[in-house]
């Protein structure tokens, strides 16, 4: 178990343990981009044979043989929001509902059994018995599609300087995230699927209070699944996607007396 693991667990036993002594309860939103990082995705597949390589031939590819290529995403867009309470020297705890989406931008270096297969004619993966006149590359280049998670978060937050206006903040979290994958180069629909998986995550941000109950905050957080693994719907096989992110947002927070 890696160290973004463990300080999220140590994190979930904080919110536990402290909520027989919350002294203020609150709620919160906030609105932000995420930064999906790039996915090497890689699986293996089921039998089958290919289409036309290009030259009138196909390859009868066995099961269990390796593939993969890289993915980029664009920017999207990242929302949540907690319910959470204080208990005093700096601790507090909440549950978050977090969503974010982001769009796919390309696929590059698909590989098959080890070898690119890039520059093959792209009937060969399509199921096509005719040429097609464009390689692999060119049609997974059209980066159709997105990724999107859904995910519950127990957080635990350690806060500095509660007695001043500006309070900065570190916190870490662990739930269950759904993850929704489409991969669509060139309306070609090869991932199409979603799974539901162990999420976690770390935070750095700042406090600004305000006048009466309401107080501003801007924070950043990093986002990880276990890897997600999902049915390849052009030929045979699963493939295993990672999720990982990086999500800046400001939002605010309403304060309840306890």
């Amino acid at each position: 178990m890696n160290l973004i693991k463990i300080t999220s667990l140590a994190a979930l036993g904080v919110a536990i343990a402290g909520t027989a002594a919350a002294q203020e309860y609150y709620v919160g939103g906030s609105i932000g981009f995420a930064q999906q990082n790039d996915s090497s995705n890689s699986g293996s597949t089921g039998a089958f044979t290919t289409g036309n390589l290009g030259d009138g031939s196909t390859l009868d590819v066995a099961a269990g043989t390796s593939y993969g290529w890289e993915t980029e995403f664009d920017n999207g867009t990242a929302f949540s929001g907690e319910f959470g309470a204080r208990y005093g020297n700096g601790w507090r705890g909440g549950v978050e509902l977090a969503y974010s989406g982001s769009d796919v931008d390309t696929h590059t270096g698909v590989t098959l059994g080890g070898g690119s297969i890039d520059a093959v004619d792209a009937a060969a993966i399509a199921g096509s018995a005719t040429p097609l006149g464009v390689t692999v590359a060119a049609v997974v280049a059209d980066g159709q599609g997105e990724i999107t998670n859904t995910a519950v978060f127990l957080n635990g937050y350690y806060d500095f300087n509660t007695g001043g206006q500006f309070q900065p903040y570190i916190g870490a979290g662990i739930g269950f995230a759904s993850v929704d994958v489409t991969y669509q180069p060139s309306a070609i629909t090869v991932i199409d699927d979603s799974e539901t998986k162990l999420a976690y995550q770390i935070k750095a941000g700042a406090t600004w209070q305000l006048e009466g109950q309401w107080e501003l905050f801007g924070e950043y957080a990093y986002r990880a699944t276990e890897d997600i693994e999902l049915d390849n719907q052009l030929f045979p096989g699963t493939l295993d996607i990672e999720n990982t992110q990086n999500v800046f947002s400001i939002g605010a927070r309403y304060r309840f007396g306890a």
